[in-house]
């Protein structure tokens, strides 16, 4: 049995067969091993078509310290003043 930590609260046997028999009970839970992988439902966010690319780059300190001034959100401010300069800049 795995080390517990002080305070952890152990059932007894008893306590753990009806813990066991309430989960076998429930029509909600699924055995792990016995399930294939495609069979189970992705959650969280879905995936992004386009995802951001992180990169390292170096800006004039003034031009960051106004986009950081701006509060929260200066990044996608960033990113949209360059999208705007590709629309009026593109051949």
């Amino acid at each position: 049995m795995p080390k517990l930590k002080p305070g952890t609260i152990v059932p007894d046997p008893a306590e753990d067969k009806r813990i066991h028999t309430g989960i076998a009970a429930d029509p909600d839970t699924c055995d792990l091993a016995t399930v294939q992988p495609q069979h189970l439902k992705r959650v969280g966010r879905p995936k992004n078509p386009a995802p951001k690319v992180q990169v390292t780059i170096r800006y004039d300190s003034d031009i960051l310290e106004a986009f950081q001034a701006s509060g929260p959100g200066w990044q996608t401010r960033m990113n949209s003043a360059l999208r705007d300069w590709l629309e009026t800049h593109r051949s």
